[in-house]
């Protein structure tokens, strides 16, 4: 057993450069044998990308690790479990033909000869998965049969049989419901009495408060602070986390609200959100809060068409409606922007002036011809709006900034002129000039009656845009927060259930 108290890791000083961004910026770390170190922070804060280093995904940072009493370069994923690091991700890397056995000792089975000693395989394999709480499983169980949480934890076990000093957990428990997180927490916390040093991410603060020794708290890729668990509160840990002005970077909002445009009822996809019931009105932005899992994404696609609806109804301006593809939702004058704006938003190949008319083909064609000249003005207009650099519509949009893409890909469904516009992460990964262009050209639709549902995970911008805040749990709707009685703790503690 590992001897506790004494530290497994050391970070210190630990830098690490994009282009144009410094997503770690001197920051210290370290974890004990024994303890649970919990490591917060809004989304880019650089969570990821610290323990991304821990793992060996980098080669190019700078700064010293420490394991143990050693001083190491971790360069590669190889050095990275050669020192004892075991990470296991919220996306797990289960394969999921093969049986439970091959899967954890994936590239160390035991052999007999050339051939794989099939009887140790089964007997090592035991072993691990009784160290997580799953003896009665059969090894030879094929993945795809599982449940969720009996994947999670032979995540967990896989990453056991590297015998580790240090286990990273990184948002273990966004798809397992409340009991299954109970008996998560016994596993981790009988791995931490052994005497091992786990690292554990997670954006649900109730988890940290149950679990974790230490917090340490990230914000702009700095460290904020690390305190013991039991010597705060969450709304301590919010403040850290938040911990800016919020004025400087938004318009004030239009405050009027005219006819309802959108209105769901009872809606429900099984397995990803349920009963959710909201409205949108003319010149309102609806904005959508809660933590990774929570549901938001899911309820955007299905309400333009992308994926089914299993129960509940869908009203646009009062009529009930029945929206099976994105074509249909742009007919009932519902535009979409998408969170992931390289896989389902822009066609990186293309023209900025291909991209921003190609929801609206049917408008540029004239007996089935498609006629560009058509949509030039409109291209033109929109690329003045939104401030496009540079202002070429012939040029690929493969060659513009990330900020410029995303105002493309505004663009691109403003040109439908919808009376409804759905924002999932708007402003993910742009420049605060883009940003603010992005919240003005919004601000400036919603006063000429635009609706507007809006879901993102900068709570700066969520609070600062919306009219009214929904708040989803684990697929769920939970409660309602005005927007005269906001802000970001009041909306992160909400997305943990806590209402104040």
């Amino acid at each position: 057993m590992l001897e506790k108290q004494k530290f497994a890791l050391k970070m210190n000083n630990i830098s690490m450069r994009f282009p144009g961004t410094l997503a770690v910026d001197k920051m210290d770390f370290d974890v004990k044998y024994g303890e649970v170190h919990a490591l917060v922070g809004e989304n880019g804060a650089g969570k990821s990308t610290l323990m991304k280093i821990l793992s060996g995904a980098y080669d190019n940072y700078t700064g010293d690790i420490n394991i143990g009493e050693k001083s190491v370069n971790i360069f590669s994923p190889f050095i990275a479990r050669q020192q004892g690091i075991a990470m296991v991700y919220q996306e797990l890397s289960l394969a999921l033909p093969i049986s439970v056995a091959e899967n954890i000792l994936a590239g160390n089975l035991p052999k007999k000869g050339i051939f794989v000693d099939k009887k140790k395989s089964v007997e090592k394999a035991h072993a691990l998965l009784s160290r997580v709480g799953l003896e009665n499983m059969n090894p030879l169980t094929e993945v795809n049969q599982l449940s969720q949480h009996e994947m999670q934890l032979v995540e967990i076990a896989k990453a056991l049989g590297r015998d580790p000093k240090i286990l990273v957990l990184d948002e273990p428990t966004s798809a397992l419901t409340q009991e299954e997180v109970d008996l998560l927490f016994i596993i981790i916390n009988k791995l931490k009495e052994s005497g091992l040093a786990i690292i554990y991410i997670s954006h649900h603060l109730s988890e940290m408060f149950e679990i974790a020794d230490r917090v340490t708290v990230m914000r702009d890729g700095c460290k904020v602070c690390t305190v013991k668990v039991k010597e705060t509160t969450s709304e301590k840990i919010v403040e850290y986390m938040v911990g800016r002005s919020l004025s400087e970077f938004y318009m004030e909002r239009n405050e009027s609200e005219g006819e309802e445009f959108l209105r769901v009822e009872k809606l429900s996809r099984y397995g990803f959100f349920h009963d959710i019931s909201f409205s949108v009105r003319s010149g309102e932005v609806v904005g959508i809060c809660g933590l990774a899992g929570a549901g938001r994404s899911e309820i955007a696609r299905s309400i333009v068409g992308l994926d089914p609806v299993d129960e509940g109804s869908i009203y646009v301006k009062n009529t009930k409606v029945h929206i099976n593809s994105l074509k249909q939702a742009i007919k009932k004058g519902i535009g979409y922007l998408p969170e992931n704006r390289k896989i389902d938003g822009i066609a990186l190949r293309l023209s900025v002036e291909d991209n921003i008319t190609s929801a609206i083909l049917p408008e540029l064609s004239k007996h089935f011809i498609y006629n560009a000249k058509i949509g030039k003005p409109k291209v033109k207009d929109a690329m003045d709006k939104l401030s496009i650099v540079p202002p070429n519509p012939a040029i690929e949009v493969s060659n513009l900034s990330g900020g410029n893409q995303q105002k493309v890909l505004l663009a691109k469904w403003l040109s439908t002129d919808p009376i409804l516009l759905i924002l999932d992460e708007p402003t993910r990964g742009v420049d605060v000039g883009a940003k603010q262009i992005i919240h003005d050209a919004v601000t400036e639709l919603t006063k000429k009656g635009l609706a507007v549902v809006l879901i993102s995970s900068d709570l700066p911008e969520l609070v600062r845009m919306s009219h009214r805040l929904i708040i989803l749990k684990e697929g769920h709707l939970i409660g309602e927060l005005k927007s005269d009685s906001s802000d970001e703790e009041s909306a992160l503690l909400a997305a943990n259930g806590v209402f104040r």
